[in-house]
């Protein structure tokens, strides 16, 4: 998943955990008595409840596995132009089609870069270091000139936000600007115009989080910002090439990749009201990726074998989308490639990125902006999806919260084009609180997964609970919504075979911890009593 912000802080909008939440009239789950495993390779899951009973955590972990030993064999990582990113492909091509799937691969293209930054004085030192999105290309050698930062905490700043900060820049030597107050563009910009042959733009380390501290990811906006080139990096190399005398050498050298989208499709009897979910197949190139984004990977694997025999009303399509991690390339790049009207037939995206982090909390995409003021327009029928998926956390008595509508994960291409979109997210980088703590255990003062983007993102770097609870909300909005659509946008469809009722969700109402109001309902879904087919 590529870097953000908290997407959880409203204490409120949690489920109960109770243990009287699951009613008699309601299906019970299947953690209690699960069938045989041969017994779920060879039934038909027409119904939620059989569905849930085979799709298991120890199903996911198997794919995880795999993954795992793919990163192992090729150096450590499945980053995107690499082979263990394209071992990883051919992974998820051949599960498919085992299982009964379509599965094509789809390519696209995208300009990556090879990036130096080197300290030559007063040190010799090699720094992590990122293109910005808009940036020249070029190598430059020169005297490193920093621009109004602060190295002292707080570390507050407006490095190179205005014209003036530049008075008595030397024209040609390499600007140093700190993250901080304004966007990096106007910095970049700012640095270009008073005659730096090149800028570093590094993170602010005005907290102990990795997001503040590790090496930055700059966006300038679109293609082309500046001429000259800008990289982003951490703020432990900032304060290096911030000392008297620091001279450095900064490259970005562009070059063309063609990379892999994987679609699975299983044809229903409409072919155009398409139910479409996905996640990122690609990992870091620091580590192998397990739970980013591993896991969102393997919960629709499995899905998709125990889903395989099932003939849904609408067709699935499941996506593993590639090069997430270098700028949601491969989803926009899709997207990008479809018609007006192959675009018109999907019903709806379902994203899921990081679901089992191992300091979890169950967020949902706060499409209603109960909780957060979403940055990006949200889709009519996307309310719907976040409910969904609060009635399944409510069920099980699972406390949830809100996570920002932000569009920065493979959902944005989908909302931009005005498909109704949702998911899950169990946290990344930010840093959980006493609040979170006490609903959902875990260590408060460290981050959801302390191993973000990080080596030891491994198949260690798991919560269990999380990771079963949530394939398990992956199964259920997927089959719901491939029987029908009808709630999020208007399309009839029919009935799930059998009786699986859920309950309202809890809502802000009630605490994690008090009783569950409202009573059992079928919401919106047409989840009762089934028609046989």
């Amino acid at each position: 998943m590529i870097s953000s912000t908290s997407r959880s802080r409203r204490l409120g909008t949690v489920a109960v955990a109770a243990g009287s939440l699951v009613a008699a009239s309601l299906v019970s789950l299947p953690a209690s008595a699960a069938p045989a495993v041969r017994g779920c390779d060879s039934r038909t899951n027409n119904t939620t409840a059989k569905l849930l009973e085979c799709v298991r955590v120890e199903g996911v972990m198997e794919h995880l596995e795999a993954l795992q030993a793919i990163a192992d064999a090729n150096g450590g990582n499945r980053a995107s132009d690499t082979p263990g990113y394209q071992a990883s492909v051919d992974y998820v091509v051949q599960t498919l089609e085992a299982a009964g799937w379509s599965a094509e691969v789809e390519p696209f293209t995208y300009d990556a870069a090879d990036v130096v930054l080197q300290q030559l004085t007063p040190t010799a030192a090699d720094f992590p270091a990122n293109p910005a999105t808009g940036t020249g290309e070029g190598d430059v050698t020169g005297t490193v000139q920093a621009v109004d930062i602060n190295l002292t905490a707080p570390r507050a700043n407006s490095s190179g936000c205005e014209p003036e900060d530049f008075a008595g820049f030397v024209e040609g030597n390499i600007a140093l600007l700190q993250r901080g107050t304004c966007s990096f563009s106007v910095k970049a910009i700012n640095a270009e115009a008073a005659g730096a042959s090149a800028a570093i733009l590094f993170n602010q380390g005005d907290t102990d989080a990795v997001d503040r501290n590790n090496a930055v990811n700059p966006t300038l906006g679109g293609e082309d910002v500046v001429d000259i080139p800008v990289v982003g990096t951490s703020y432990a190399a900032g304060a290096s090439l911030a000392a008297p005398g620091s001279t450095a050498r900064v490259t970005i050298d562009f070059y063309e990749v063609t990379s892999y989208n994987v679609i699975g499709e299983l044809a229903g009897r409409t072919d155009d009201n398409v139910v479409m979910a996905g996640s990122h197949l690609d990992s870091v190139p620091e580590g192998p990726g397990i739970n980013d984004n591993g896991s969102g990977s393997a919960a629709l694997l499995e899905l998709a074998q125990q889903m395989s025999k099932s003939r849904p009303e609408n067709t699935v399509r499941l996506a593993w989308w590639g090069a997430e991690e270098l700028g949601l390339i491969g989803s926009t790049e899709w997207v990008g490639q479809r018609t007006p009207e192959e675009l018109d037939d999907i019903a709806l995206y379902l994203n899921f990125d990081m679901i089992g982090s191992p300091n979890y909390f169950f967020g949902v995409y706060d499409a209603d902006e109960s909780s957060f003021p979403a940055p990006v327009v949200v889709p009519e029928g996307s309310e719907d999806i976040e409910t969904t998926f609060e009635e399944f956390y409510t069920l099980l008595g699972e406390p949830y919260d809100d996570s920002e509508f932000s569009g920065r994960s493979d959902y944005q291409a989908f909302i931009e084009s005005g498909i109704p979109s949702g998911g899950l997210f169990t946290g990344a980088e930010v840093v959980k609180t006493e609040e979170q703590q006490a609903i959902w255990g875990g260590i408060a003062g460290e981050s959801f997964d302390q191993c973000y983007h990080q080596e030891c993102d491994t198949i260690d770097n798991l919560d269990m609970h999380a990771l079963e609870v949530n394939s398990d909300a992956v199964a259920y909005a997927v089959f719901t919504y491939a029987a029908s659509t009808e709630a999020v946008n208007g399309v009839v469809g029919r009935r799930v075979p059998g009786r699986f009722l859920v309950p309202a969700p809890a809502g802000p109402e009630y605490t994690f911890a008090g009783p569950l109001g409202g009573d059992e309902h079928d919401h919106g879904h047409d989840h009762g009593p089934g028609v046989a087919e």
